[in-house]
């Protein structure tokens, strides 16, 4: 699937323009406090943002920051780029550089600055455009200095405050100031905050200004399983009560406010040619099945469609008409699910859109806090034949979806209904252990002298089947090398690799891959014995143990399944001397067994079973989630004694 933008949300704090450095020496590195040093790559010397609302139609925001690169892992902080469209213009943007004592090597000069296209690859049309310059030195450590303003007159969006983004980077200063004229009130969620740091409220003639500041925020280091830093750090999240858009007004007090605006964005958009809407109905005559109805129409939207952005202004928000979609074939986000809806209606079936925060690594949207926070749209269709409450969530920008699948792009989280009173956030499908599984059958066939021939059948369900699913359309060569990549053997030949996707009726899609491989020197003889690890492909690593305290919370965002048959086929001159004594586990943190038994027939069957939740716990929590991962971990290495007879 793609990730389709609704618009770019060009959303750049700053502070007041200030004069580029003189003479005198700023930014002296020995001046920085060595807290700040210890674990950093750089350090942000000042950051100061200004947001300064002139109207419900436009915004001004100016940014002030000076970096201290430390060394080459924070190299990446020497440059900067700044966005800007039709909707937003750069004011000026400036920058200089210092060496450690604090002396401007240079300032930021006109050639300096690139001005690039930040076209997507599939987009039909963008405007969205970028002018990006790096002050990057041979010698560390340095100090670079950007200022930069962008007039917008794309209200819909304020700024989000987050001055430590990442690990490895802490902050001297940092400020945040937002100015609001009369009339218009701020909103505004705090998170985070350090202690002592409290929201400095004043009036500057009729406006009312807000102001936060933090000071001397340490380096994080990253831990094993935790959150991102972005929910460990000090942010502010504002946005606007009311807004205008090209001419589009709209209110933004609750998440029904934004489905209205939205909605009635879009609205008169759907019809369609009479040829196509009789074409509709004759696609579904005669089938009673409402969700067969419906996958009819989807296929019909997925054979007759691709997938082009438009992203020009206001149309990152509104959809062109289903009858431009009908005659060209093509479409956005917006236009392909306003299109299907409309091809739904046609044959007699109700679908509302709904806006998402898509993306396979995307975290969910604040629902505490209502504000535009989506980049996409998809297609909600409830059930009205389902004996339960019951609902299709359509993809219609990829033509290989699997009908009523979201994954990992767009499952998992909460999307807004459009509906024309204002909608409502919904859950999408969730994806848990139970979905999301792997299972695998492999049979070993080992020689006296520890060579193998293996067969695997590996099937995978929904999360797990989001990293596969494209593997069937490709050629047998890269078949075999992404398949070769991902098989944690040493030394081994792909003779046979094969593919077929679970029957369309399934609960969750899943696709099942067939290998044939020979594996020499598997087991290679010591002695008269033969070491072998029956686990072959699922071992699951144990994580490092923090040094010192544990600072964050065990954050598991992943539910899954893991099944694992392995049948061992035994020359007669091979006898097992000793088995791995069968594991046992049961904790909050997952559940976990293996066993290896003796069959009569004369060859060993392995079975291993992890699951895992999609949880969160405490910090206090992991010593004990790391002694589950440490046992599971040794179990998954357990090793099979065999021993060479004279049969």
């Amino acid at each position: 699937m793609r990730f389709i933008p609704l618009a770019f949300a060009f959303i750049l704090g700053g502070g007041p323009p200030a004069a580029l450095a003189g003479p005198a020496p700023k930014y002296a590195v020995a001046e920085l406090p060595a807290t700040l040093r210890e674990n950093a790559h750089a350090v942000e010397r000042r950051h100061d943002e200004l947001l300064t609302v002139k109207s419900a139609a436009r915004t001004v925001e100016t940014v002030l920051r000076a970096t201290t690169i430390l060394d080459e892992a924070g190299s990446g902080w020497a440059s900067e780029l700044v966005y800007y469209s039709s909707l937003n213009r750069i004011s000026y943007f400036r920058g200089a550089v210092y060496d450690a004592s604090g002396r401007q090597l240079r300032q930021l000069r006109a050639q300096d600055i690139r001005d690039i296209s930040l076209s997507d690859g599939f987009s039909l049309a963008t405007d969205a455009r970028g002018r990006v310059a790096d002050l990057s030195q041979p010698t560390y450590p340095y100090t670079v200095e950007f200022e930069y303003e962008v007039v917008s007159d794309n209200a819909l969006f304020y700024s989000t405050w987050q001055p430590q983004r990442t690990e490895q980077f802490s902050v001297q200063e940092a400020t945040f100031k937002v100015v609001m004229p009369a009339g218009l009130n701020l909103r505004f969620q705090e998170q985070r905050l350090p202690a002592g740091t409290a929201l400095a409220k004043s009036t500057q003639g009729s406006q009312q200004v807000y102001e936060w500041r933090v000071q001397n925020l340490v380096a994080l280091e990253g831990e094993a399983d935790a959150p991102p830093v972005s929910e460990l750090t000090p942010v502010v999240f504002t946005a606007p009560s009311e807004f205008e858009v090209q001419g589009y007004t709209g209110k933004l007090n609750s998440w029904a406010d934004l489905s209205r605006w939205t909605y009635e964005l879009n609205a008169n958009r759907a019809t369609l040619p009479p040829a196509l809407v009789a074409g509709m109905q004759a696609l579904v005559a005669g089938e009673t099945d409402e969700r067969a109805r419906i996958r009819k129409v989807y296929r019909f939207l997925q054979a007759n469609t691709r997938y082009i952005s438009v992203q020009l202004g206001l149309g990152g928000w509104q959809t062109f008409p289903a009858a431009d979609v009908a005659a060209k074939g093509y479409g956005d986000c917006k236009a392909l699910t306003n299109y299907c809806q409309a091809l739904l209606s046609a044959a007699g079936i109700t679908a509302h859109a709904a806006l998402i925060k898509a993306g396979p690594d995307a975290h969910d949207i604040r629902t505490d806090f209502p504000s535009s926070q989506f980049n996409h749209v998809v297609l909600c269709v409830p059930l009205t034949q389902a004996a339960r409450a019951d609902t299709v969530w359509l993809e219609c920008t990829d033509q290989t979806n699997p009908f009523g699948y979201m994954g990992g792009f767009t499952g998992n989280r909460h999307a807004l209904l459009l509906l024309p009173e204002g909608g409502r956030l919904v859950s999408t499908p969730r994806y848990g252990a139970a979905e999301n599984r792997r299972q695998r059958r492999a049979d070993v066939y080992l020689d006296t002298d520890g060579n193998a021939t293996a067969t695997l059948r590996t099937l995978r369900t929904g999360l797990e089947y989001d990293a596969v699913a494209g593997l069937a359309g490709l050629e047998l060569s890269e078949q075999k090398k992404h398949v070769g990549s991902r098989l944690a053997l040493g030394n081994f030949t792909l003779n046979k690799v094969g593919f077929q996707p679970l029957p369309a009726t399934a609960p969750v899609p899943g696709l099942v891959e067939t290998l044939a491989l020979t594996l020499p020197g598997l087991a290679p003889p010591s002695g008269k014995r033969v070491f072998l690890a029956p686990n072959l492909l699922s071992r699951l690593p144990a994580p490092t143990a923090t040094v010192g305290e544990r600072q964050t919370d065990i954050w598991l965002d992943h539910a899954f399944t893991q099944l694992d048959t392995v049948h061992l086929h035994l020359p007669a001159s091979l006898q097992p001397e000793r088995l791995p004594a069968p594991v046992q586990l049961s904790t909050p943190f997952g559940t976990y067994s293996s066993q290896l038994l003796a069959l009569p027939n004369g060859s060993l069957r392995y079975v291993r079973r992890l699951e895992m939740p999609r949880t969160r716990f405490a910090r206090a929590d992991y010593p004990a989630y790391l002694e589950f991962r440490r046992k599971v971990s040794a179990a998954d290495k357990a090793q099979l004694v065999l021993l060479k007879t004279d049969a």
